[in-house]
């Protein structure tokens, strides 16, 4: 994954107050693995798991990279990434009434570039909201703000800790789950999206979408492809399938 830029917070204090207070959405905390448990660092660590936060513990060259490498800087061997904005809860999203709505699911998306595409396309595609994991997938940082152009100001960010409990309770609130896979037998714009609140799953360019997940979607689609080469860019595929949505959804108006 690549280096983000990232606002941080560090020193055990600074978490400790940070956890404490809720009024900062943190990404991560990073944690020393040269660093000795102590009281604070403990503190840390069950506030971090109250409050749903994951931390790592990581070697000393990881705060250098992120300009804490000089004398003069004490981290303190714990350092917190702050997310620039405040995510929304799956269940408070679900509580607001939506009609023929639809949700994008990203999983595994590691390209904060492409992240923030996404975002901007689906603002302009009236996606009511983005759905992401809180592993093994981008956080919303200041690359993911710059490249959205503003957008993410304008769409909820659902941060979840499971995504397969996230589909079931979507299915539960009668949303339908389409996911993206380059073997599906149905094509993308095969679909008739008007009628139904729908969640569209995609993956990662090398990975694809996780079998679990596909396992849980109600429907299977792909892109086809002219030629051998088949490894569209995530932010592209999703602007190829979310704008045949808006396709259809203005033709039937």
């Amino acid at each position: 994954m690549e280096n983000e830029q990232l606002e941080i917070i560090y020193g055990k204090n600074a978490v400790i107050e940070a956890l404490t207070a809720g009024k900062r959405e943190i990404n991560k905390i990073l944690i020393s693995k040269n660093l000795h448990s102590d009281a604070k660092l403990n503190q840390i660590k069950e506030l971090a798991q109250k409050n749903g936060v994951i931390f790592q513990f990581v070697p000393a060259e990881k705060f250098q990279q992120l300009g804490l490498g000089g004398a003069e800087c004490s981290h303190q061997g714990v350092v917190a990434q702050i997310s620039p904005i405040k995510y929304t809860e799956l269940e408070d999203f679900l509580e607001q009434e939506h009609k023929h709505a639809s949700l994008v699911i990203l999983d595994g998306v590691e390209d904060s570039h492409n992240l923030g595409a996404i975002i901007r396309t689906c603002v302009c595609a009236g996606v009511s909201a983005i759905i992401i994991p809180s592993r093994r997938n981008v956080q919303i940082n200041s690359i993911v703000e710059k490249t959205s152009a503003g957008a993410i100001n304008h769409i909820p960010i659902i941060k979840v800790n499971s995504l397969v409990s996230a589909v079931q309770k979507l299915k539960n609130s009668d949303w339908w789950v389409i996911a993206t896979e380059a073997s599906a037998k149905d094509n993308y714009y095969s679909i008739n999206y008007c009628d139904m609140n729908f969640a569209l799953i995609l993956g990662a360019e090398h990975a694809g979408v996780s079998k679990s997940l596909i396992k849980e979607s109600d429907f299977l689609v792909k892109i086809p492809m002219l030629s051998d080469f088949n490894s569209l860019n995530v932010s592209n595929a999703l602007s190829a399938i979310i704008f045949e949505t808006v396709r259809q959804k203005n033709f039937k108006l």
